[in-house]
């Protein structure tokens, strides 16, 4: 394929989840933003990716337009994953991880939705083949910081029938209440964050394996400490999951072995080619891969593409907020704790113009 034209839509969506909106960004988080990517073929394909942008969003957009822009239009591209390598190589003085990478994630994408569409068949076929065609979500709530919320959400998670359940609390008051409205025999975790210290991993884990934790997730700074994270493990007997915050496979061949669930995201590890090596890398390492996948934009229909190809990929997070409108109108949001892969040639995805014009940022 032959890149001939490029083009950025910096999009943002307002959405409301039922919290007071804090805790998980730097400021008050009200839109999901997306640094929208669109790459047209020479011959007219069209192929859309994003890179992850939220609150960062303008930064992510200018790196796709002045750092990899550049070297993409006009080039001539027959090996995915190669050419993501030389984009890397090309651009390492400005940072081998962060901005850099979550830019070329938004291309990676872009790429493999052209280069299914181009064969006719689903980016999962491209990748090696169907394995199935829905794949199990659980419901990932925001940082509430209140008992009655937590238990309030956690509980309305279940009615509609999710039987796994994402907290994002870092207190034992706000993680107990999210049992007691989940019940038992529910999956639960929650996201640290990292705000623990190691005292207070040494207080809470414990707790976090008398409530039954399926995994806690980035107890510790920093987050890719695996010796440390493995110790805790180890220790308390809870399994641990890390990785969101990693790029590249080179950062996760350090982590897989060490801890229970690897958790890429596919807009901040390099995109489609990264995330498709993590996951054949976490297979020979016998390990899970748990996506990290709170994304509205392309992020959500290459993760689930990923999950339909990779049998070691256990459960699609579905950030629960509800959006005031969604990029595809035909986004397959779960039903009964269940997302439906595209089957459509590519992603599976097409914009709504009238979305891209009525929230461009």
């Amino acid at each position: 394929m032959r890149i001939a034209k490029a083009d950025v839509f910096p999009i943002a969506i307002p959405f409301t989840d039922g919290s007071a909106k804090t805790g998980l960004m730097p400021g008050k988080w009200t839109h999901l933003q997306i640094a929208l990517l669109r790459l047209e073929t020479d011959d007219g394909i069209v192929g859309w990716g994003d890179g992850f942008s939220y609150v960062c969003f303008k930064t992510t957009v200018s790196a796709i337009k002045e750092m990899v822009l550049p070297l993409v239009v006009g080039a001539e591209i027959d090996d995915i994953p190669a050419f993501n390598k030389s984009l890397q190589q090309k651009l390492h003085l400005h940072g081998r991880y962060g901005i850099s990478i979550f830019a070329i994630s938004a291309v990676d994408i872009a790429l493999w939705d052209i280069a299914a569409k181009e064969k006719g068949v689903s980016v999962a076929t491209l990748l090696g083949g169907r394995t199935r065609e829905e794949v199990p979500a659980y419901s990932s709530l925001v940082r509430y910081g209140e008992p009655d919320l937590v238990r309030k959400y956690a509980e309305k998670s279940v009615d509609e029938g999710y039987d796994a359940v994402k907290l994002h609390e870092i207190t034992l008051p706000n993680i107990e209440a999210g049992r007691a409205g989940v019940g038992e025999g529910i999956k639960m975790v929650t996201d640290v964050n990292c705000n623990w210290s190691a005292d207070d991993a040494a207080e809470l884990m414990p707790h976090m394996k008398r409530l039954g934790l399926y995994w806690v997730e980035e107890p510790l700074f920093p987050p890719d400490s695996e010796a440390a994270l493995s110790a805790l493990e180890q220790e308390y007997g809870v399994p641990i999951a890390s990785g969101e915050n990693a790029c590249t496979s080179v950062e996760f061949a350090r982590t897989i072995p060490a801890i229970t669930y690897t958790q890429p995201s596919v807009t901040k590890v390099g995109g489609i080619s990264e995330m498709a090596a993590i996951c054949d890398m976490a297979a020979e390492a016998g390990k899970v891969i748990m996506p990290h996948c709170p994304y509205f934009g392309p992020g959500f229909w290459a993760s689930a593409q990923i999950m339909a190809a990779k049998q070691n990929t256990e459960m699609f997070e579905m950030l629960y907020i509800e959006a005031e409108a969604w990029l595809d109108p035909t986004i397959p949001l779960p039903k009964n704790g269940m997302v439906q892969v595209p089957d459509k040639p590519g992603l599976g995805l097409e914009p709504d113009p009238d979305v891209l014009k009525r929230y461009a940022a």
